[in-house]
């Protein structure tokens, strides 16, 4: 069985570079503005990251075994506005409390499986490409939870965000539940990469399916687990931001995509699959985080154009994952 292979210089830069970007990134927002590194500010970037980073975990795995999933954004926002629904429709038989709580979260990680699940099959079962499949997917949810807000706003009932809101504001110690959740993917998804057949086989895959075929992995069974697992984590994320906002649009989880597959990339994994490095998605969250988060608190740059760096960044970082060739 073969796996991608990447020579010692690469595989030095690929380690140092997001790391080095992310210390200089620190020190240009604590020099830009006092408050950069004030507990408020640290803690809002890491919150704020937690719902992107949660998602970006499921998505390495899914890019390691040489997939793509264009539709997590619009899959949060569907999964929002239905697990929103389901609670408003639920609270006078059930009542605030926890019992509804518990149901809206498990209407989540229920639609996010759903969701994953049917993109892995039209994926392996029928030989679409990721690419098309994640496409339609993302216009069909996106266009599913305009349906269901009737154009405007599914907002949750007031009485059941405040008493949710603690899942988003409350935590143990000081450390927001986004965080600590986040923290619990991150722990999870490193070792499942790192020390199990599963996160092998991935790479396998990802560098070779003929070949992780010819070595007995079961090809079309992983990519499914991936895509299953990254709706799934959808579904956790979704857990954490409803009660950050209560409410759930066209407009909720946009670009999010975008910023899952940029931290990807800029963390090391390898956009063609075959290597994939799931502490340096981390890494690539944190440094887009970040250039958000010093756009808002400096006038050096519009924060409006947030999504056009982060747009170049991904160009940039698969320029620099690039062989060359001989002659080159």
């Amino acid at each position: 069985m073969t796996t991608a292979t990447l020579s010692p210089r690469k595989l030095q830069m690929s380690v140092i570079g997001p790391i080095l970007a992310l210390v200089i990134l620190i020190i240009l927002g604590a020099l830009m503005n006092p408050n950069f590194l004030s507990a408020g500010n640290i803690s809002n970037v890491l919150s704020r990251s937690a719902f992107i980073g949660i998602i970006a975990v499921g998505m390495t795995f899914v890019i390691t075994a040489g997939g793509l999933d264009l539709s997590v954004g619009s899959m949060a926002a569907f999964v929002a506005g239905l697990m929103i629904l389901v609670m408003n429709t639920a609270l006078p038989v059930v009542g605030v409390g926890i019992p509804i709580v518990l149901l809206g979260m498990a209407v989540a990680l229920a639609a996010g499986l759903i969701a994953g699940l049917l993109n892995g099959l039209l994926i392996t079962r029928l030989g679409i490409e990721a690419f098309i499949v994640t496409l339609g997917s993302m216009g069909i949810y996106r266009s599913l939870v305009t349906w269901l807000a009737d154009g405007g706003t599914l907002s949750l009932d007031f009485t059941l965000r405040t008493f949710y809101q603690p899942v988003y504001y409350g935590g143990l110690f000081g450390v927001s539940w986004p965080i600590i959740v986040f923290a619990i993917v991150v722990i999870c998804g490193e070792l499942l990469m790192r020390s199990t057949a599963f996160g092998r086989h991935c790479a396998a895959i990802g560098s070779n399916d003929q070949v992780a075929r010819y070595s007995s992995v079961r090809v079309a069974r992983i990519r499914l687990l991936t895509y299953v697992m990254l709706g799934v984590l959808v579904g956790v994320a979704t857990i954490m931001y409803v009660p950050r906002l209560g409410s759930a649009s066209s407009a909720t989880g946009l670009l999010w995509e975008l910023e899952a597959i940029a931290a990807v990339i800029v963390g090391g994994t390898a956009l063609k699959g075959g290597f994939g490095r799931v502490w340096g998605t981390v890494i690539g969250v944190l440094i887009l985080t970040l250039i958000g988060n010093i756009l808002n608190l400096t006038d050096l740059v519009s924060p409006y154009l947030n999504g056009a760096i982060q747009g170049a960044i991904i160009i940039l970082a698969v320029v620099l994952q690039r062989e060359r060739k001989p002659g080159q």
